[in-house]
């Protein structure tokens, strides 16, 4: 029994299937998608698209907003589930402090099949070029408590399977209805 989880965050490095998992994740647990990118300012969508990699200040702004969100989501009684990269320690902890309780589902995935992804990607801000900082940034969160890590290559079925059973416990003691 891992406790009650209010809200899930799924992080990873670009590619390995955030946006996917967490939008499947929260059609299955009756949660309220939250796609990380979509807040990031003009400012770092045209740094990333000239294949600069973010630093820790043009992140914070970013994270300040969706830390908000997250509390905006909680405050309404509902869980979210956040699409972020949270690729440092002190991101994920930036996000605890939204809401009680997060869980962090992290996608782990080799450099090689990130960049692989990466270049298959269409109509997308960040350039392959830009893997090699994601991981040169990436502090892994193994150790950090409610904090699961799930292959990135295995199915989306199969990932978000495991997410599902993982938080499942924390979801029915909620109340809230998980879908099958």
């Amino acid at each position: 029994m891992i406790g009650h989880i209010s809200s899930l965050v799924v992080m990873g490095v670009a590619g390995c299937g955030k946006s996917s998992v967490a939008q499947a994740l929260a059609t299955r647990i009756g949660g309220v998608l939250i796609e990380g990118d979509a807040f990031h300012p003009k400012a770092n969508v045209d740094k990333m698209q000239r294949g600069i990699p973010l630093t820790d200040e043009d992140r914070a702004g970013w994270l300040d907003r969706l830390s908000e969100e997250l509390e905006r989501v909680a405050s309404r009684g509902e869980r979210a589930v956040l699409a972020c990269s949270a690729l440092k320690q002190r991101y994920r902890n930036r996000l605890r402090t939204a809401t009680s309780s997060l869980g962090f589902v992290f996608l782990d995935l080799s450099q090689t099949e990130a960049l692989r992804r990466v270049a298959q990607r269409e109509s997308h801000f960040m350039p392959a070029s830009l893997v090699e900082s994601q991981f040169a940034a990436l502090e892994r969160p193994d150790v950090e408590p409610l904090t699961l890590t799930i292959d990135g290559t295995r199915s989306l079925v199969s990932i978000v399977g495991e997410a599902t059973a993982w938080c499942g416990s924390a979801q029915e003691e909620s109340g809230l209805l998980l879908s099958a």
